[in-house]
């Protein structure tokens, strides 16, 4: 866990509260130093106050979703803004989840384990499964219903991002930070050729769309339609 918090009481009573459930922790109140230390060490969760020293919290939470190595790592905002307009910049910007102060250090921790038992599948490097899908994230490897499925790099990558967030939609802007970092000669119109080609590659023998187009609003993984 990278917890980024400048209250020195409130880091110590969550470095307490997580390192009792066996995580391993490293702190800072900086929003620079954050950077740094997700950059040395790829984290499997970020604790990220909003108002830290340097980068605001908002700030890193960008820096981190553009950077590929930390797109898909899980964001949890810590923050005493609690209007509904603060929560929303926070999840626009990138961050999973949203916990306003204060807060009940054990709810916090249930939260915390509830997210990484979503995205455990990715950190741990198995296979990504969603309804008739299969992906070995090892071998590289694609199935749908048991029959291999031919993906180009950027479409596996495409996949693998909503694999990891079944359900979640995604605008073509979180896509792109997501799939092709902070490239800026990636036009956000590229995102639809690319869905356009893995619905093609995963839809073949006539097997439902399960990529669902939201108007004004993006894509997302749903079997459901």
């Amino acid at each position: 866990m990278l917890l980024v918090e400048d209250d020195p009481a409130i880091a110590e009573l969550l470095t307490w509260h997580f390192k009792r459930e066996d995580f391993e922790i490293s702190q800072t109140g900086d929003g620079e130093e954050a950077l740094l230390l997700a950059r040395e060490r790829t984290p499997d969760i970020v604790l990220l106050d909003w108002m830290v020293e340097g980068l605001s919290g908002l700030e890193v939470c960008r820096r981190l979703r553009r950077a590929p190595a930390t797109a898909n790592v899980p964001i949890i905002m810590l923050t005493a803004r609690g209007e509904e307009e603060d929560r929303v910049r926070g999840l626009e910007t990138g961050a999973d989840d949203y916990v306003t102060k204060p807060f009940s250090p054990r709810e916090l921790v249930a939260r915390v384990n509830a997210v990484l038992r979503r995205v455990r599948p990715a950190l741990a490097g198995e296979a990504l499964t969603y309804a008739d899908l299969e992906m070995d994230l090892g071998s590289h490897k694609v199935k749908r219903g048991g029959e291999t499925v031919p993906l180009g790099p950027t479409e596996f990558r495409l996949l693998k991002h909503f694999l990891e967030h079944p359900g979640w939609v995604f605008s073509r802007e979180r896509l792109l930070d997501a799939v092709w970092g902070h490239d800026a000669d990636i036009e956000a119109r590229t995102v639809d050729v690319h869905i356009r080609r893995l619905r093609k590659a995963i839809n073949l023998g006539d097997k439902p769309d399960i990529i669902r187009t939201v108007r004004s609003a993006g894509y997302a993984l749903d079997a459901a339609g």
